[in-house]
Protein backbone atom coordinates (compact mmCIF):
# COMPACT_ATOMS: atom_id res chain seq x y z
CA UNK A 1 0.00 0.00 0.00
CA UNK A 2 2.87 2.53 0.13
CA UNK A 3 4.14 2.38 -3.38
CA UNK A 4 -0.21 3.31 -3.86
CA UNK A 5 0.61 6.24 -1.51
CA UNK A 6 3.82 7.29 -3.15
CA UNK A 7 1.25 6.86 -7.01
CA UNK A 8 -0.82 9.48 -5.73
CA UNK A 9 1.35 11.91 -5.45
CA UNK A 10 2.70 11.77 -8.57
CA UNK A 11 -0.54 12.28 -9.74
CA UNK A 12 -0.50 15.86 -10.76
CA UNK A 13 2.68 14.12 -13.51
CA UNK A 14 0.75 11.16 -14.57
CA UNK A 15 -1.72 10.31 -17.16
CA UNK A 16 -5.18 9.17 -15.51
CA UNK A 17 -5.12 5.88 -17.86
CA UNK A 18 -1.50 5.29 -16.55
CA UNK A 19 -2.24 5.99 -12.93
CA UNK A 20 -5.19 3.38 -12.75
CA UNK A 21 -3.28 1.08 -14.15
CA UNK A 22 -0.25 1.60 -11.72
CA UNK A 23 -2.76 1.31 -9.49
CA UNK A 24 -4.42 -1.97 -10.36
CA UNK A 25 -0.85 -3.84 -11.30
CA UNK A 26 0.13 -2.90 -7.22
CA UNK A 27 -2.96 -4.75 -6.13
CA UNK A 28 -2.06 -7.30 -8.31
CA UNK A 29 1.34 -7.42 -6.87
CA UNK A 30 -0.73 -7.38 -3.61
CA UNK A 31 -2.79 -10.61 -4.00
CA UNK A 32 -5.86 -8.68 -5.09
CA UNK A 33 -8.83 -10.72 -6.84
CA UNK A 34 -10.77 -9.53 -9.53
CA UNK A 35 -9.01 -6.77 -10.44
CA UNK A 36 -10.28 -4.04 -13.07
CA UNK A 37 -10.28 -1.26 -14.40
CA UNK A 38 -13.54 1.08 -15.48
CA UNK A 39 -12.79 3.99 -18.05
CA UNK A 40 -15.37 6.42 -17.43
CA UNK A 41 -14.38 9.32 -19.40
CA UNK A 42 -17.32 10.94 -20.94
CA UNK A 43 -19.75 8.85 -18.50
CA UNK A 44 -19.20 11.17 -15.33
CA UNK A 45 -17.48 13.74 -13.77
CA UNK A 46 -16.60 12.11 -10.66
CA UNK A 47 -13.56 9.95 -11.95
CA UNK A 48 -11.70 9.06 -15.16
CA UNK A 49 -11.48 5.55 -14.04
CA UNK A 50 -12.43 3.37 -11.27
CA UNK A 51 -10.30 0.80 -10.16
CA UNK A 52 -12.10 -2.15 -8.22
CA UNK A 53 -10.01 -5.33 -6.36
CA UNK A 54 -11.94 -8.26 -4.07
CA UNK A 55 -10.08 -8.51 -0.72
CA UNK A 56 -10.70 -12.20 1.27
CA UNK A 57 -10.13 -10.20 4.81
CA UNK A 58 -12.26 -7.24 5.59
CA UNK A 59 -10.54 -3.74 4.81
CA UNK A 60 -9.09 -2.35 7.61
CA UNK A 61 -10.10 1.24 8.72
CA UNK A 62 -6.20 2.59 8.48
CA UNK A 63 -4.41 1.38 5.23
CA UNK A 64 -2.09 3.93 5.77
CA UNK A 65 -2.79 6.25 1.87
CA UNK A 66 -2.71 9.56 1.65
CA UNK A 67 -5.60 10.66 -1.01
CA UNK A 68 -7.73 13.39 -1.32
CA UNK A 69 -10.22 11.79 0.48
CA UNK A 70 -11.58 8.10 1.41
CA UNK A 71 -14.92 6.60 2.78
CA UNK A 72 -13.71 3.16 4.97
CA UNK A 73 -16.29 0.61 5.55
CA UNK A 74 -15.66 -2.76 6.96
CA UNK A 75 -16.54 -4.27 4.26
CA UNK A 76 -15.80 -1.92 1.90
CA UNK A 77 -12.83 1.05 0.94
CA UNK A 78 -13.38 3.82 -1.58
CA UNK A 79 -10.12 5.70 -1.98
CA UNK A 80 -10.34 9.03 -3.92
CA UNK A 81 -7.00 9.61 -5.94
CA UNK A 82 -8.80 12.60 -7.86
CA UNK A 83 -8.88 11.40 -11.40
CA UNK A 84 -8.39 7.63 -10.38
CA UNK A 85 -11.67 6.09 -7.58
CA UNK A 86 -10.32 2.47 -5.77
CA UNK A 87 -12.72 0.29 -4.59
CA UNK A 88 -11.34 -2.06 -2.23
CA UNK A 89 -14.15 -4.71 -1.54
CA UNK A 90 -14.68 -7.84 1.04
CA UNK A 91 -15.85 -10.39 -1.70
CA UNK A 92 -19.32 -10.26 -0.46
CA UNK A 93 -19.92 -7.17 -0.68
CA UNK A 94 -18.54 -6.88 -4.30
CA UNK A 95 -20.74 -9.31 -5.36
CA UNK A 96 -23.83 -7.76 -3.44
CA UNK A 97 -23.00 -3.89 -4.84
CA UNK A 98 -21.51 -5.40 -8.90
CA UNK A 99 -20.62 -1.94 -9.35
CA UNK A 100 -19.21 -2.79 -12.73
CA UNK A 101 -22.57 -4.07 -13.76
CA UNK A 102 -23.34 -0.30 -13.41
CA UNK A 103 -20.80 1.10 -15.75
CA UNK A 104 -19.88 -1.61 -18.41
CA UNK A 105 -21.25 -0.55 -21.85
CA UNK A 106 -19.38 -3.02 -23.29
CA UNK A 107 -16.12 -1.60 -24.22
CA UNK A 108 -15.12 0.29 -20.99
CA UNK A 109 -13.71 -2.13 -18.82
CA UNK A 110 -10.63 -4.05 -18.70
CA UNK A 111 -10.07 -6.87 -16.57
CA UNK A 112 -6.07 -6.99 -14.84
CA UNK A 113 -6.87 -10.86 -13.49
Amino acid sequence: MEQIKKLSLEGNTMQSNELAKKIADLLDEKKGKDIIIIDLKGKTVIADYFVLASAKSTVSKDVGLEPRGRDIDPKWAAIDYGCVILHIFHEEAREFYKLERLWDDGDNITRIQ
